[in-house]
């Protein structure tokens, strides 16, 4: 009886070994359903996003003068975007523009109203509805619909985003997919350099600190990048000893495109394709656009955080990935 006994258990132990055992036995039920892909949770005025099982992005949709993205992390887990205003008293951290929150889309210029700035002079971006809010092992998806409002409350832009989150190992990809039409009896975006899509990012990328930026036409550092056209630019820096980059792409769709770039060495990170007299310090150079009532016009990103550095990541390679897999319509 004891012999038999023992045969059994050791015929027990190969089953459950075998690739035919594992799969038979029934799945454990997984409660952490935000390990299988993007996630999301509406809130009062917010909609946390999280990509991996880790917490990735916030998007405040109410509170502000604008809707943002806040604060950005790596795969890692690691901040990649400045606290300030959001949060204050960050050791070292610049406390300027405070209208520098996380990641953003506005325009300092637009029938010559100021919604770059925040004050009670300026413009707001008024969040009206979500369209659609879906996770997904691979993608989620957050589509909403805006109103560009001036401080005398005419609504001058209907603005539709699509926001597609990727789930990828080792890196983190945002996509932004914007349209913007006029509703006033025509829109003119004017040439500044204060615009458009931008974000603010954490301290250790400053030029003072070690931090690099890098565009596709091979510039180096503010004075190579800013104001110029590129397909890319990609910032890079240590934080706590860990290499890790964020870059912008800018779609051949996009509006524009190859953008300008208002990247300065203090962090700020924007492509803005209407700056010309200022990027060209040319006052003979125009870079206003007017949409006519009904008319639009469509801006399209990819934000992709990294670790390692231009060259380590083959950012020119990712971002001609990003331009094969994202296909638009001009």
């Amino acid at each position: 009886m004891r012999r038999i006994l023992l045969v059994l258990l050791a015929h027990c132990l190969l089953l459950v070994q075998s690739p035919i055992g594992v799969l038979a036995r029934p799945a454990k039920k997984d409660n952490g359903a935000k390990a299988q892909g993007v996630s999301f949770k509406q809130e009062a005025g917010k909609v946390e996003v999280w990509v991996d099982g880790g917490p990735f992005t916030t998007y405040y949709f109410e509170g502000y003068n604008k809707p943002v993205f806040f604060p950005l992390r790596a795969a890692t887990g690691t901040i990649v975007t400045r606290g300030y205003p959001m949060i204050t008293g960050v050791a070292g951290e610049a406390q300027d523009h405070p209208h520098h929150k996380g990641l953003w889309f506005t325009h300092g210029d637009v029938n010559g109203v100021d919604f770059w700035s925040e004050s009670d002079k300026t413009g707001k971006i008024v969040h009206r509805k979500f369209g659609v809010v879906k996770g997904g092992p691979k993608t989620g998806v957050l589509q909403s619909e805006n109103d560009w409002v001036t401080p005398a409350g005419e609504t001058v832009l209907k603005e539709t985003r699509e926001v597609m989150i990727h789930n990828l190992s080792g890196v983190r990809a945002i996509d932004f997919d914007l349209k913007l039409t006029a509703v006033a009896s025509s829109v003119k975006f004017g040439d500044t350099k204060e615009g458009s899509f931008g974000m603010r990012l954490a301290q250790p990328f400053s030029d003072k600190t070690g931090g690099r930026i890098e565009n596709s036409q091979g510039g180096q550092g503010e004075k190579g990048c800013w104001g110029k056209a590129a397909d890319w630019v990609d910032y890079t820096t240590k934080i706590n000893g860990e290499a890790v980059g964020v870059a912008i792409f800018d779609h051949p769709a996009s509006f524009r495109h190859p953008s300008y770039w208002h990247v300065r060495g203090y962090c700020l990170f924007a492509a803005n394709p209407f700056g010309l007299h200022d990027f060209f310090n040319d006052k003979t150079k125009d870079g206003s656009h007017t949409l006519k009532k009904g008319q639009s016009m469509s801006f399209r990103y990819r934000v992709y955080i990294h670790p390692g550095g231009t060259q380590e990541a083959k950012i020119g390679e990712q971002y001609k990935a990003y331009v094969g897999s994202v296909q638009f319509k001009k």
